[in-house]
Parts: structure tokens; C-alpha cells; sequence
């Protein structure tokens, strides 16, 4: 085999397990995720991006570890804990994981009703829009329409790169204070740290483990699978870092506290540019729609539901 033919037949059956990895790990930075990543930016500045890349590299290997129960086992994460641990540890979990998905479900609303507000869009005419588009998704789309929709969303994701550019931070500071950083340790400190090891941390486990069991990944071609989840895991740490970046760089200097993502991109309009704001705005939307999607989704696959409930691929 030539070496071109070896790297065609290498890419397509990474094109084949590409999916599950990286996008739990990015969808996670729904509205809730960016609204932590806001408030510590802008309270911290730089000194706070030191803990993004350790914790990045922690969620990849919690990935990997799900990604390895899906192919070695062929089973499901709710499907393992039931085995493991019972049916009653299995139902408590299961009424955790509803309770959550509610909790979060309100929040990505209220990112998008934020989100579209900033552009001047009436929350009341677009958040029946965005939950239709949802339901819509979820009860009549596939699974492999909707793999492509996230993946879609994760290229979006980069809206917080380019927010981080027109930002037009310090870069030699940046560098030094995510190396070096010039901080004590107290209280705030240490309970925003807390606060983004839960938002970074994909909760959504349930999503990609049944994903890569879908798949069908056999035990030989388990490195495409490591190549899924360390893109993902890299990717997503880079959007957490130019959120906490942008709002560090702009926010920050000007003493401007914020307790919101939606009241993050408000303040960013003076000081950054309408532009700077207007794409994280952007992003806020896309978060928190395609981030309830997938909730709806890890409802019914940690609920036992079918491989494809919809019935085609």
C-alpha cells in the first residue's frame, strides 16, 4: 500500500469515530460554563489562566476513560453503573441526572434569550423559535444529522477566538501570568478555581460513551478514538482560555465585575468594540441551544432509550 492510499484509509476511519470526543468535550461550554469563565476573567484578569490547562488535560483523561469503557464493554455508562453498583444506585443517578439537565436546561434558555437580545431580537419571539428548533432536533432528527449539528457548533465555538484577538490583549503578559501567575490564594480565589474545574469537567459522559458505542469502534482501531478525544479536550481548553482571556484582557483593567455571560458581553461593547461583543453574544447562543439538544439527548440515552429512536441512520 502506497503511503498515500495508507493516509487515505487512515483518515477515513478516523471520519468514521470522529464525533462523541469532541464534542462533549466542547458543548459543555454552554451558557452556565461561560458565564463561570466570564466572572473569573473579569474578577482575576490573567492570573486565573493558569488553571485552564491542567484542567483540560484532567477532562481529556476522564474522556479517554469513557471512550475505552465504550469500546472495550459495548455498553453504555448508565448500562455499566447499573451492572457495577445496582439498580438503586442506578436510579438515584438517574434522578441526579434529570434534576441536572433541568437546572441547566433553564440556563442555556436564558443564554439564548440574552444572547439575542444583545442583537436586538425580542427574547419572547425567539426563545419559542430556539425551543422548537430543539424539539425538532431531537424528536425527528438522527442521530448522524445530529452529530453533524454539534460538530457544526463546536466550529462556532471559535467565535471566542476571534473575541480574544479584537480584545487586543498584552500578549508577553498573558504568556507570563498564564506561566507565572501573581495571585494569593484565598477564599474567592479558591472557590472560582472550584467553579471552573465543575464547568470544565463534561458532566455529559453519558452522551459520548453511548455514542462511541454506537459507532461500533473495534478494539484495534481504539487510537482513532484517543485522536477524537484529544482534539476535543485541546479544543475546548483553547475556547475556555480565550473567554477567561477576553473578559481578563478588557473587563478586568477597568475594575467592571460582572456575574453573567450576558451581562459579560454587555460590558465588553465600550471597552472592546461592538464587535468583540457581538461575537461573544454569538457564541452564547450557539451554546446554550446546541447544549440543550445534547441534555435532551443524554436524558434519553441514560434512560435506556434505542440506538436510533428515530428510527433511520
Amino acid at each position: 500500500m502506497t503511503g498515500w492510499r495508507r493516509w487515505r484509509v487512515r483518515l477515513s476511519l478516523f471520519a468514521m469515530v470522529v464525533g462523541p470526543g469532541i464534542i462533549t468535550a466542547n458543548v459543555d461550554n454552554d451558557a452556565g460554563g461561560i458565564a463561570t469563565y466570564s466572572v473569573a476573567g473579569a474578577k482575576f484578569g490573567f492570573n486565573i489562566l493558569w488553571v485552564l490547562p491542567p484542567i483540560g488535560v484532567l477532562s481529556g483523561m476522564i474522556l479517554w476513560m469513557c471512550s475505552k469503557m465504550a469500546v472495550v464493554t459495548g455498553k453504555g455508562l448508565s448500562g455499566l453503573v447499573r451492572e457495577r453498583f445496582g439498580v438503586k444506585a442506578s436510579f438515584y443517578l438517574m434522578l441526579a441526572l434529570i434534576f441536572t439537565n433541568t437546572a441547566n436546561s433553564v440556563a442555556n434558555f436564558s443564554g439564548v434569550a440574552a444572547g439575542v437580545e444583545l442583537f436586538g431580537i425580542p427574547r419572547l419571539f425567539a426563545v419559542p423559535i430556539v425551543a422548537f428548533l430543539v424539539w425538532r432536533a431531537v424528536v425527528k432528527g438522527t442521530y448522524r444529522s445530529i452529530e453533524r449539528l454539534f460538530l457544526l457548533a463546536c466550529a462556532f465555538y471559535l467565535t471566542y477566538v476571534v473575541s480574544g484577538f479584537l480584545a487586543r490583549p498584552h500578549w508577553g503578559e498573558v504568556l507570563r501570568r498564564t506561566v507565572a501567575p501573581r495571585t494569593t490564594f484565598g477564599g474567592d480565589y479558591l472557590y472560582t478555581v472550584v467553579g471552573i474545574v465543575g464547568a470544565t469537567i463534561a458532566w455529559m459522559l453519558f452522551y459520548q460513551q453511548a455514542s462511541t458505542v454506537e459507532k461500533g469502534v473495534p478494539l484495534r482501531q481504539m487510537r482513532y478514538a484517543w485522536l477524537d478525544v484529544a482534539i476535543g479536550a485541546v479544543m475546548a481548553m483553547v475556547v475556555q482560555y480565550f473567554i477567561v482571556l477576553t473578559c481578563a484582557a478588557t473587563l478586568h483593567p477597568h475594575g467592571i465585575a460582572v456575574d453573567s455571560a450576558e451581562g459579560a458581553a454587555k460590558a465588553l461593547a465600550p471597552v472592546a468594540g461592538r464587535y468583540c461583543s457581538a461575537m461573544f453574544a454569538l457564541g452564547l447562543i450557539i451554546g446554550g441551544g446546541t447544549a440543550q439538544i445534547q441534555k435532551n439527548i443524554i436524558a434519553e440515552r441514560g434512560l435506556g432509550m434505542p440506538r436510533e429512536p428515530r428510527g433511520q441512520t
